[in-house]
C-alpha cells in the first residue's frame, strides 16, 4: 500500500473510532443547522480534527480542503487532502447506519489516493491511481451487467438546493421506468463505492461537494468504471453534478438524463 494511502487509512480509522463511540449515545450529540437540510454535529467536528491530526503529523506542508474547517494552505502545496469526516451526517444522527469517512489526496489537481470507510460494516474501500480498487484488501470491479433494464441505480435527492427538483424528479421517473430500480441511501461516497464493487450498477446526483465525491470517484475509476458530469464530460468535481457506472451502463444512463437537461 502506498505510504500516503496508509496515512489516509490510519486517519479514517481514527475518525471512525470517534464516530462509533458517539453513535452509542446519540441523544447527547449536539446538532447545528448550517442551512436548509444541511447539518453538522460536534461529532463531525471531532472526527475531522482526528483526521487532521494524523495528516498534519505525517505531511505538515500539505494543503487541506475539509468540509467543516474549510481550506488550509490551498495553492501552497502540490498536494491537497479532500476530507469529509462523516458523509451522511443526517443518517448518522438519526441512527441510520449509512455513513462513512471519506478521504482523498490530489496531486496537482488529480486525485491519486482514496479511502472510504464504512464503520458500521467495517468496509474499507481504498484505491491508488493505476493500482486498482480494493474492499478490505480484495480487488473489486464494477458490475458486468450491460442491459439497463437489469440494472440497479443509486441516486441522491437534491434536498439542500431544491432548484433542480423538478428536473431531478423527471429524470428519476424515467430511470425507474427503464431500470430494475433505484436506491437513495444518503451518502454519495458509499453510493460510488457500491458502484465500484458491483452492488449497484450506476449512480447520479446533482450539486455535490468535492469532499462528497473525490475519494469515491477514484475508487470507481480504479474498479473499471467511468465518472463524468451530466454532459459526459470531466467537470464533475467542479460542478458537483456526477454520473458513474460501468462504460456500457454509463452511456445508457447519460442518454436518459440528457433528455431532461
Amino acid at each position: 500500500m502506498h505510504p500516503m494511502l496508509n496515512v489516509a487509512v490510519k486517519a479514517a480509522r481514527r475518525a471512525a473510532n470517534v464516530i462509533q463511540r458517539a453513535s452509542l449515545n446519540l441523544d447527547t450529540v449536539r446538532i447545528e443547522k448550517k442551512r436548509h437540510n444541511d447539518f453538522v454535529t460536534e461529532v463531525d467536528q471531532a472526527a475531522e480534527q482526528a483526521i487532521l491530526e494524523v495528516i498534519r503529523e505525517a505531511y505538515p506542508k500539505h494543503a487541506i480542503l475539509a468540509e467543516e474547517s474549510g481550506a488550509h494552505g490551498i495553492g501552497q502545496s502540490e498536494y491537497e487532502w479532500i476530507i469529509d469526516p462523516i458523509d451522511g451526517t443526517t443518517n448518522f444522527f438519526h441512527g441510520h447506519p449509512q455513513y462513512a469517512v471519506s478521504i482523498a489526496l490530489a496531486h496537482k489537481g488529480q486525485i491519486q489516493q482514496a479511502v472510504v470507510y464504512d464503520p458500521n460494516r467495517n468496509d474499507l474501500f481504498t484505491a491508488s491511481r493505476g493500482v486498482g480498487a480494493f474492499l478490505n484488501d480484495r480487488r473489486i470491479r464494477v458490475s458486468k451487467r450491460t442491459s439497463l433494464n437489469e440494472c440497479l441505480i443509486a441516486t441522491g435527492f437534491p434536498v439542500v438546493d431544491q432548484s433542480m427538483m423538478d428536473t431531478y424528479l423527471a429524470m428519476l421517473k424515467d430511470v425507474l421506468a427503464k431500470t430494475a430500480g433505484a436506491r437513495r441511501e444518503g451518502a454519495a461516497s458509499l453510493d460510488l463505492c457500491n458502484v465500484a464493487c458491483g452492488r449497484v450498477d450506476g449512480f447520479f446526483e446533482f450539486n455535490l461537494k468535492p469532499w462528497d465525491i473525490a475519494a469515491g470517484s477514484l475508487i470507481v475509476q480504479e474498479a473499471g468504471g467511468i465518472v463524468t458530469d451530466m454532459d459526459g464530460e470531466d467537470g464533475w468535481l467542479e460542478s458537483g453534478d456526477i454520473v458513474a457506472g460501468s462504460p456500457k451502463v454509463l452511456a445508457q444512463l447519460l442518454q436518459i438524463l440528457a433528455a431532461h437537461r
